[in-house]
């Protein structure tokens, strides 16, 4: 079974009191207007409205058109094509222009509301003063209303979108300080096994070197063995260690500065027993920081995984220095088959390297030679330069997405806003001239009742003419024309008050040639 969904208590609420609100305006409109038919002067609205109201949530287009048909019945009245559900119009096309967001299927619904005004005015040919309120305050409450809502909706969107992208950069900094941290983790990593991995190499080396002295007792032997194989195990945990924290090298990060240079490591390796040969080609250049680490960096890990996977063999370290790069090369030998693994072959070591190598724009080659392992890296004098962030590879920039979000309602409340402002004034550019020239028709063709009276018939245009106004009314009643006039006479309207809404007698002038005939006073409302 189809269950129907509940609305939540806050929009009954919110729908009740709008439609206290418009059926209290509706009773007022009645009450003033003293309408005969409590039916269709009150009880109907009050009943459409009813439906409007809730309707307006998922159906603000058919509300709108229920508002506006009771502006239509209020077209067929006889006394005055006003009433006060032209309110209620206004109300349900601000709240459909807040409601929905395209423009197309509102703007048919607007349209659709004027034709019907038009027709029925049209089909029950109304006086001027009912064209000229379907023309003007009709379209009036159906289209500003519309567009104030459309603007109140995006405001409240472009608010929203404020605070939406201030959680994103909210969300975008915790990224941003969960990155640092990890990057902090990760040069860790590097430093540890960069210069302690180093270290405890070389401390595995020397007490496998202690192991083979003469003056040495059984149980000496033992304890320096069992000390080797100590510091072994505290290498494979650090591999362990360094693979967990190990994260990407981002480029231009910064390195832990080297506690020695390549000089300096050269010797330290010799003084540690290391069977090492080592040459420099060219003069010295002037190193970048990142740079002079990396090849800091380089050479001790070469000599570490020598010392580690080939303990024993030889080491030849050549540094060339060419014109812009310098190009250093570590060639190791296996002493015999079976000595050791390759070396190389460590989980973290080498490709740790190449990311190093490869941010500071180098290259590195490493694998078996001969009877041994040859580790070459080619690296630039000065490292690349940063990419700045959103740039793409060919050096444009591209914009964040929150700034083209943000850059996209720009576009939107700027077109609204336009549109708001266009609008109105297209509205007033058509409807003005209109609305102008019937208010001076309607008060220009006025014949005061104290003037009507001096009109005697038997007299002349011209002894008239400073009594007459400049032009007679041009609009009468169906039921005015066809009233019964003398024979052989034209006949000239005048409207005996000022008044632009509300109906006046008319004072009809029948002349024969330029001389008054007849002059009579006709109803504003037809005898029923």
């Amino acid at each position: 079974m189809r269950h129907l969904r509940t609305p939540p208590v806050r929009d009954l609420l919110v729908d009740v009191t709008l439609w206290a609100a418009l059926a209290a305006a509706t009773w007022y409109g009645f009450r003033d207007a003293g309408a005969a038919s409590p039916v269709t002067g009150l009880l109907l609205p009050s009943a459409v409205l009813a439906v409007a109201v809730p309707l307006s949530r998922a159906r603000p287009g058919a509300a709108v058109f229920l508002a506006n048909g009771l502006c239509a019945v209020g077209l067929t009245g006889s006394s005055t094509p006003a009433n006060a559900q032209v309110l209620s119009v206004a109300v349900l096309s601000c709240l459909l222009g807040a409601r929905v967001v395209p423009a197309r299927g509102p703007s048919l619904v607007l349209a659709g509301c004027l034709a019907v005004d038009v027709a029925v005015c049209a089909v029950l040919r109304v006086p001027p003063v009912w064209w000229f309120y379907a023309v003007t305050v009709l379209p009036a409450a159906l289209l500003l209303p519309w567009l104030a809502g459309r603007q109140w909706r995006g405001r409240r969107e472009l608010v929203r979108e404020g605070w939406r992208l201030a959680r994103s950069l909210e969300e975008r900094q915790h990224l941003v300080a969960e990155r640092a941290r990890l990057t902090e983790r990760a040069a860790i990593a590097a430093d540890m096994h960069d210069s302690l991995g180093h270290a405890l190499s070389l401390v595995a080396l020397r007490a496998g070197a202690l192991e083979l002295s003469p003056d040495l007792t059984a149980r000496d032997r033992a304890d320096l063995a069992e000390l080797r194989g100590t510091v072994v195990d505290a290498v494979e945990q650090l591999l362990e260690t360094v693979a967990v924290l190990h994260e990407p090298r981002e480029p231009g990060t910064a390195d832990t500065a080297a506690p020695e240079t390549v000089d300096d490591l050269l010797a330290r390796a010799v003084a540690s027993g290391v069977p090492l040969r080592w040459e420099r080609r060219g003069p010295a250049p002037v190193l970048s920081p990142l740079v002079a680490r990396g090849l800091y960096r380089v050479v001790q890990e070469a000599l570490t995984n020598a010392v580690k996977h080939a303990p024993g063999g030889t080491v030849r370290v050549t540094l060339v220095h060419e014109a812009d790069r310098t190009r250093v090369t570590v060639v190791n030998t296996v002493p015999a088959p079976g000595a050791g693994r390759a070396a190389g072959s460590g989980r973290r070591g080498l490709p740790g390297l190449r990311e190093r190598v490869a941010v500071l724009g180098g290259s590195l080659t490493a694998g078996p030679h001969r009877d041994g392992f040859r580790l070459t890296a080619v690296l630039p004098h000065r490292a690349p330069g940063r990419r700045t962030p959103g740039a793409g590879g060919d050096g444009s920039s591209t914009a964040p997405e929150s700034a083209a979000r943000l850059a996209r309602a720009r576009r939107s409340a700027r077109r609204r806003s336009a549109l708001a402002f266009a609008a109105p004034v297209a509205a007033a550019v058509f409807f003005v001239p209109a609305a102008v020239l019937l208010a001076w028709q309607l008060t220009t063709g006025v014949l005061p009742p104290s003037r009507f009276a001096h009109l005697e018939p038997g007299r002349s245009r011209t002894d008239l003419a400073p009594v007459l106004p400049e032009r007679p009314f041009p609009y009468p009643p169906d039921h005015a024309r066809s009233a019964p006039a003398p024979a052989g006479t034209r006949c000239e309207f005048y409207r005996s008050g000022r008044d632009l809404w509300g109906p006046v007698d008319l004072y009809r002038l029948c002349w024969s040639g330029d001389v008054l005939r007849s002059k009579d006073t006709l109803p504003a409302e037809p005898a029923r």
